[in-house]
Parts: C-alpha cells; structure tokens; sequence
C-alpha cells in the first residue's frame, strides 16, 4: 500500500522506548557476556557464547526494524482531528452487531495495534470498512466467515 504509516504520540514512544531499552541496555549487557564467554576458550562448544551471539543477532534485527519503522512512521495525534463527527484515524468507536453485542475499539497505526486491548490496526478490515462513518451510520464488514453488519453508536477522540 502506497498509505503512509500513520502512528499516534503515544504509539511513537513505545517504539522509541523499547529501541532505547534495548540499545543502551540489553545489548550492551549481552555484548559483556558475549565478551566474558570469548575468553573462556573454545567457543564451538561454548553455550554462553553461542546462545549469546544468537541473541545478539535478534536484539540487532529487532533494532533494525524499529529503526525503519520509526524513520517510515507518520505521528498524527488524534486530539487534533478535525472533523470529530467522522471515523478517522484515533477515533474511539462504540459499535453494536446484528445481535446487539456492544464492542469498544481505537483505531490505531499497525506497530500499536493489540486487539485484546480494543486496539486495532486502522488498517484492519473492521477500520476499512467504518472510515468515513458517522454515529448511526451501518457498515458491512467482509470476514472470512462471511459478512458482518456494524452500527456506530458512538465516535471520540482525546481532548
């Protein structure tokens, strides 16, 4: 998709927190160890350094790719919307189904999307579907199990 990465301040922080925490702290700790365990002698059957070495290359792979995602992400705070009537990115929404089953989301950018917590991606074929919708409104949403009807009761952002 050509869309930009979209993320919220709050979302951007995380990122940029756990790239520090692993950056400044456990890499630096494992690389100690790594150290300690190289000059222990033979490193072929040497489990500290092997299973060091192996991390090592998981902290660097993760903090490339929180690299490219905080160099790719676009930071829209939600509290600025502007049209508050609508369903945009960092709306809250109250939605009911076919059987009145009542569901709280956010839509959020994919790196701070968690769906146990009511945040998913803007992305997601729920947030497709109800972008542009207003309290009242019924939007269709196609799943693999087939079509699901959602009606907005409800649209907020943060203050």
């Amino acid at each position: 998709m050509t869309e930009p990465n979209y993320i919220t301040p709050a979302g951007f922080a995380a990122l940029r927190a756990e790239y520090e925490r692993l950056f400044a702290t456990e890499r630096p700790a494992l690389v100690e160890t790594i150290a300690w365990a190289a000059g222990n002698g033979d490193r072929s059957e040497n489990g500290d350094y092997i299973y060091g070495r192996k991390k090592l290359r998981e902290i660097d792979r993760r903090l490339s790719h929180l690299s490219r995602r905080m160099k790719a992400a676009k930071v829209l705070d939600p509290a600025t919307q502007e049209d508050r009537a609508s369903v945009r990115f960092g709306a809250t929404l109250t939605l009911a189904d076919e059987d009145d089953e009542r569901l709280v989301v956010t839509l959020v950018g994919e790196d701070e999307a968690d769906a146990g917590a009511g945040r998913i991606s803007w992305r997601s074929p729920l947030a497709l579907a109800l972008r542009g919708a207003r309290v009242g409104e019924v939007r269709t949403v196609r799943l693999p199990l087939g079509a699901k009807e959602w009606e907005v009761l409800s649209v907020g952002y943060p203050d």
